[in-house]
């Protein structure tokens, strides 16, 4: 498996991968509109035999109680159904966030399932007093600092970029 950059390319297919993975095509609407309008955007695939299998998407979001730290909300992540359970989101997932930490960014934010994303150092976002802009249960929004102590003092309110007003829970 080759975890790589998305490419131009490689939308259809993720496309496909993404609406295969979930029950509604919104996440990889979702996908189209941050790729249009969000910057940065690290957009990265999971490819097996020359097919896309695997995506994983990486926007900014603010802190809007400190608009000066650097960090990135992790969503989706998205894996052919017929390949889930294999490792590649795992793999999706650890090459992000090591590109997030080379591109400077200091911490990441997601809102994902509590039994899957702490494997990689996620933590309730709630131990550093930061919660999510939508209602969702505490124990689903979790951040992971990429530089350590730098959410330290940094409680507040996570703001997604304008694009997910259309998709949030």
């Amino acid at each position: 498996m080759l975890i790589r950059a998305e490419e131009e390319r490689d939308q259809a297919a993720v496309h496909a991968v993404i609406t295969a993975a979930f029950e509604t095509p919104a996440e990889a609407n979702l996908v189209a509109a941050l790729r249009q309008q969000a910057q940065p955007v690290i957009s990265l695939v999971a490819e097996e035999d020359q097919a896309i299998v695997g995506h994983i998407l990486f926007s900014p979001v603010l802190l809007a109680e400190h608009p000066d730290l650097s960090i990135m909300g992790l969503a989706p992540v998205a894996v052919a159904p017929n390949r889930q359970r294999k490792g590649i989101g795992s793999a999706l997932v650890r090459a992000g966030l090591e590109q997030c930490k080379q591109l400077g960014f200091g911490a990441v934010a997601v809102l994902g399932h509590p039994g899957y994303y702490p494997r990689f150092g996620f933590v309730p976002s709630s131990s550093f007093g930061i919660r999510c802009e939508y209602k969702v249960p505490a124990e689903v929004f979790m951040v992971m600092e990429l530089q350590p102590g730098y959410l330290c003092d940094a409680s507040g309110v996570i703001k997604y970029h304008s694009a997910f007003s259309s998709f949030a829970p």
